[in-house]
C-alpha cells in the first residue's frame, strides 16, 4: 500500500507554505502509515483529526492544537500540549480533565494570529469543521470576515523556528467539506496556501482493508486460496465508492447478521438498500418461459425488438450482465429504445417493469421534455447545499431511494440539457450517483431504458425538417439509418461519443405499426371497449364489420403516429360519437345494442345502431 496523494503533497510543501485547506473526504477514517521499530510500516485506520495529529508530532511538531467554533481551543490527545498552548496564548488554562478552551471566533482569531507568529515553539493550529464558520461564504458577516481576514495575516506572515532538521513552519490546517465553504479570497492567489483533497479510499486502500480483515469475515471456516481470491475480488469492486467508515460498518453488518465471505455480494446489498429480498434472485425461471407471447400481447408488431431485449432481461436475471467490465456496480441492464412514435417503445419498458417485479409502476418514467434547463441537473439530483429546494433531494435519486429494484425510463432524451449527460455517464459506468445531500443512491438493481425519435427526420441543407424514414421501408433499412442518425448525434452534434461506448450493442429499433398490426391493435382497442362497456354499465355491445372497416381505413390513414395515432382515430370516430348517441337516445344500462354503421357528414362523424 501507498501513501495517499494528498499525504505526499504535504510532505512536499510542508516546509514551504504556512496553510492548507484541506477539502472532501474529511469526515472519514484515513489509513496512516506508523512505523514500527523493525522499520516495516503498519496502517492504521483513524479519523482525520488523529491522522494530522499524528503526522504533525512525527514531523517534530512539539504543540498541535485543534480549533472549533462551538468548542473552541483543544487537544483530545495531550493535556499537556493544551496547557503549554494556553501559556503561549496567555490563557487561563482548563482545569480538572477538560480538555477545551472556549472563547468568541474574534478573540480566537487573534490567539492563532499571536501564536502562529511565536519563534519559541513550533506549533500548529488546525480548525475543523471550517465550513460551519460561516452562513455563506458569499456573504459573510463583519466578524465572520474579520476572523478570517486574521488568520490570513497570520498564514501570510510565515514564522519559522529552528530544529534539529532545520527550519520549520508554524501551520494553520483549515479542514472543511469544499472549499468554497469558505471565502475565496483567503486562499486564491494567495502564496502561502496549499490546497489538499481527500479522496474517498482507491482500490488499493479496499484491497488493504479486505486483506486486513479478512479472517473477521472467515472465522474458523477454511477456503481454497481460489475462492478466497474471488471473494476478494468481489469485496473491492461491489465497495467501489464507500468510505473507510462504510467498510468498517459493513464488516459490523456481517458479523451482526453473520453473513460469511462466500456471501459477501448479499451483505454489501444488505448494506446499500437496507432489505434482504432481491426482487432479482427471487425471479422464477418459468416467467421466461412464455415471455415472449405475454409481451406480444400487449406490445403488437415489434417481435424483434421483444426479442432483443428478452435476451437482455434475461442476461441481468442470470446475473450475467457486465462479466465483461471491471465494474460490478453497473446497472442490471442499459437499453436504448429507437423508432417512430407511437410504437410501444414506453409499453414494452411498462411491461417488463409488470414482469420482473410485479407492478407496472415499477417502471419510473422522466419526461426528458422537462429537464431541458441549464440548472434541469439540480431536480434530477437535488439542489447543493444552501440552495432553495435543497433539503428536498432530486427526483431521480428519491425515486430511486424508494424503488431500488426498478426500470428508469427516461423517455425522448435528445431533449435533455446537455449537462444531464455528465451525470448520465457516472449512473452507466459506476452504478451510482451521490445526490445534493451528499447521500450515495445505488442504480446497480435497475434497468436503464432511453428512449428516442432521433433519426425520423432530420434537416436537409435549409434547415428545413425531411423524413429520414417511412413505413415504405424495409425494417433493416429503417434500422440502419436510424442508428446512424442516432451515432451522427451524438458524435457530431453533441460531442458526447462516450455516451454512445456505455450503451454498447444495446440499440432497439422499433419498427412502424404495419397495416396488419394496425388491424391487431383496432380489434384490441375495440374488445378493451366492449368489455369495459360490459363491466361498468352491464351493456352488451357487438361492433359489425362495416364499422370496423370505417375504423380500419381511417387508422391505415394515419400509421405515421402509430398505435397512439390508432387510439386517437378510435376516440375521435367511435368513443366520441357512441357518448353521443348514449346520451342522446337515454340508452339504459343493462341494453343491448348493435353499432350498424359510422357515417360522416358536415364533418360530424355519427353512429347508426339499434337497441336490441
Amino acid at each position: 500500500m501507498k501513501l495517499s496523494k494528498w499525504h505526499q503533497e504535504l510532505d512536499q510543501f510542508i516546509d514551504i507554505k504556512s496553510t492548507f485547506v484541506m477539502e472532501g473526504n474529511i469526515y472519514d477514517m484515513q489509513t496512516y502509515p506508523t512505523k514500527l521499530d523493525n522499520d516495516e510500516t503498519r496502517w492504521d485506520l483513524m479519523l482525520l483529526d488523529n491522522y494530522i495529529y499524528h503526522y504533525l508530532k512525527d514531523a517534530g511538531y512539539t504543540n498541535v492544537i485543534f480549533y472549533n467554533h462551538i468548542d473552541g481551543f483543544y487537544n483530545e490527545f495531550s493535556k499537556e500540549e493544551l496547557d503549554a498552548f494556553c501559556s503561549l496564548a496567555k490563557q487561563n488554562k482548563p482545569s480538572g480533565n477538560t480538555n477545551s478552551v472556549k472563547v468568541e471566533m474574534c478573540q480566537a482569531a487573534d490567539i492563532i494570529r499571536n501564536v502562529n507568529q511565536n519563534k519559541e515553539t513550533l506549533t500548529a493550529i488546525v480548525l475543523m469543521m471550517a465550513s460551519r464558520y460561516v452562513l455563506s461564504a458569499d456573504n459573510v458577516s463583519e466578524n465572520e470576515r474579520d476572523f478570517y481576514t486574521k488568520i490570513m495575516m497570520a498564514g501570510l506572515k510565515k514564522t519559522q523556528i529552528s530544529t534539529d532538521s532545520g527550519f520549520k513552519n508554524n501551520l494553520i490546517f483549515i479542514v472543511c467539506e469544499k472549499s468554497n465553504d469558505i471565502p475565496v479570497w483567503l486562499y486564491l492567489d494567495n502564496p502561502m496556501v496549499k490546497s489538499l483533497t481527500i479522496n474517498e479510499p482507491d482500490k488499493a486502500t479496499r484491497e488493504h482493508f479486505i486483506d486486513t480483515q479478512i479472517k473477521f469475515f472467515t472465522g474458523d471456516k477454511e477456503y481454497t486460496n481460489e475462492d478466497l481470491e474471488k471473494y476478494k475480488e468481489d469485496f473491492v469492486e461491489l465497495t467501489d465508492g464507500f468510505k473507510n467508515l462504510e467498510l468498517n460498518a459493513l464488516k459490523l453488518l456481517c458479523k451482526k447478521q453473520q453473513i460469511a465471505i462466500e456471501n459477501i455480494k448479499d451483505a454489501i446489498h444488505l448494506y446499500k438498500y437496507g432489505i434482504k429480498d432481491n426482487p432479482w434472485a427471487e425471479l422464477p425461471p418459468e416467467i421466461f418461459e412464455d415471455a415472449e407471447q405475454v409481451i406480444r400481447k400487449r406490445v403488437k408488431g415489434q417481435d424483434r425488438a421483444v426479442s432483443q431485449v428478452l435476451d437482455i432481461i434475461k442476461r441481468a436475471a442470470t446475473n450475467m450482465a457486465g462479466l465483461q467490465h471491471s465494474s460490478a456496480s453497473k446497472p442490471k441492464g442499459i437499453l436504448f429504445f429507437a423508432g417512430p412514435t407511437g410504437t410501444g417503445k414506453t409499453e414494452l419498458a411498462k411491461t417488463i417493469a409488470e414482469m420482473l417485479f410485479g407492478d407496472e409502476n415499477a417502471c419510473i418514467r422522466f419526461d426528458m421534455s422537462e429537464y431541458q434547463q441549464g440548472h434541469s441537473d439540480q431536480k434530477l439530483l437535488g439542489a447543493p447545499p444552501g440552495y432553495v429546494g435543497y433539503e428536498a433531494g432530486g427526483q431521480l435519486t428519491n425515486a430511486i431511494k424508494e424503488k431500488p429494484f426498478s426500470i428508469i425510463l427516461f423517455d425522448e432524451i435528445e431533449k435533455a440539457h446537455p449537462s444531464i449527460f455528465d451525470k448520465f455517464l457516472q449512473i452507466l459506468e459506476d452504478g451510482r450517483m451521490t445526490d445534493g445531500r451528499g447521500e450515495t443512491v445505488y442504480f446497480s438493481e435497475c434497468i436503464i431504458i432511453f428512449t428516442s425519435n432521433l433519426g425520423i427526420y432530420d434537416q436537409d441543407e435549409f434547415g428545413n425538417r425531411i423524413q429520414n424514414v417511412n413505413p415504405q421501408m424495409t425494417y433493416d433499412e429503417i434500422s440502419q439509418k436510424i442508428i446512424n442518425s442516432i451515432e451522427n448525434y451524438f458524435k457530431l452534434q453533441l460531442g458526447r461519443p462516450e455516451i454512445l461506448n456505455r450503451i454498447g450493442e444495446n440499440f432497439v429499433v422499433f419498427d412502424y405499426i404495419r397495416e396488419d398490426v394496425a388491424r391487431l391493435i383496432l380489434d384490441g382497442q375495440l374488445n378493451k371497449i366492449v368489455n369495459n362497456l360490459k363491466k361498468q354499465k352491464g351493456m352488451v355491445m357487438t361492433i359489425s364489420d362495416e364499422a370496423k372497416g370505417y375504423l380500419l381505413k381511417a387508422a391505415f390513414g394515419n400509421l405515421d403516429n402509430g398505435g397512439r395515432g390508432i387510439g386517437n382515430i378510435v376516440e375521435k370516430n367511435f368513443i366520441n360519437p357512441l357518448s353521443r348517441y348514449l346520451f342522446d337516445n337515454k340508452v339504459k344500462n343493462d341494453s343491448s345494442l348493435k353499432v350498424n354503421k359510422i357515417v360522416e357528414e358536415n364533418s360530424i362523424i355519427r353512429l347508426e345502431c339499434e337497441i336490441l
